[in-house]
């Protein structure tokens, strides 16, 4: 099989550099038309530009690839609706949507200033929803669309100072989880991409001998997959140095535990039976955990 966007438009959001425009130069070099999105930011989101988004474009135009620039922010919803038309008005349709963008506000929770807290998860996870929204009726209409949203292994399983960071990224997951459901009837594929790749936004956590082996193009096989007219749905893929692992949120057997005034200490009591990993499944929805829940409570 072959990995091929002949005839595909494709937006990337956060594409001026790093990940992004890895992303972009990749979906360009195998045929797509690319709507290349950076507000030309820095790594806390202050201040803007037009200029990176528009050396990526360059960037394929010299290759011989098709590419506009866009400089909006995806905190800002009516600006997202005019990339949409942007695309459209160049080339008719949008098939593919890598939701990229994000910042960093790191600090520990006790010194992180609310207002950090909201502003990440508005760049991460609004800014997802907003690139989805003003997508979704288009990609319902022409019944095809890929949307890979950007995740991370902190949303997955944690790091420390990264408390807001943490929480907008575990949310793109529980945001793909409802709109694959939502989409499948629409041949809609909605999956995410958890990276480990050197960036701007995390050059310094890397040792000097590893620089080489996580640079950014080594996650993109997992995007192009994702955002491929093959690609599967509700599948969260982990990338970094060319190994690829997938990702799940999967739910235990359980133990039925009954009610009453003792229910908590018999729970305390049988907590490492109800944790027991073994027979673990993978939820189709979120059904399936009353669905158990149902199956216990009947034996």
């Amino acid at each position: 099989m072959t990995v091929d966007f002949g005839g595909r438009v494709a937006i990337v959001t956060g594409a001026g550099g790093g990940l992004g425009r890895q992303h972009a130069l990749a979906l360009a070099a195998r045929g797509a038309k690319v709507l290349v999105n950076d507000l030309g930011g820095a790594v806390d989101g202050t201040g803007g530009s037009a200029t990176a988004a528009e050396r990526v474009v360059a960037e394929i135009r010299a290759a011989g690839g098709e590419a506009v620039a866009n400089g909006a922010s995806v905190t800002d919803f009516a600006a997202v609706q005019a990339m949409v038309q942007q695309a459209v008005e160049t080339w008719g349709r949008v098939d593919v949507l890598v939701s990229n963008a994000g910042i960093l506000r790191d600090k520990s929770f006790a010194k992180m200033e609310l207002a950090d807290f909201r502003q990440v998860l508005d760049v991460h996870l609004m800014g997802a929803v907003h690139c989805c929204k003003a997508l979704w009726p288009l990609m319902t209409a022409q019944k095809y669309g890929r949307i890979v949203l950007t995740t991370s292994s902190t949303g997955l399983y944690g790091n420390f100072g990264q408390t807001n960071y943490g929480a907008a990224k575990l949310a793109l997951v529980g945001l793909m989880q409802t709109l694959a459901l939502e989409g499948a009837k629409n041949d809609i594929r909605v999956n995410c991409l958890a990276p480990t790749a050197v960036t701007r936004m995390t050059e310094g956590l890397f040792p000097p001998d590893m620089l080489e082996a996580f640079g950014p193009q080594a996650v993109v096989p997992a995007m192009l997959v994702l955002a491929s007219e093959q690609a599967p749905t509700r599948t969260t893929l982990c990338a970094g140095a060319g190994a690829f692992e997938a990702a799940n949120i999967t739910l235990t057997q359980g133990a039925y535990i009954g009610t009453g005034p003792e229910a908590p200490e018999r729970l305390l009591a049988r907590l490492d039976e109800v944790r027991d990993r073994r027979g673990e499944t993978v939820p189709a929805s979120g059904a399936d955990q009353g669905a158990n829940e149902l199956r216990l409570a009947r034996r």
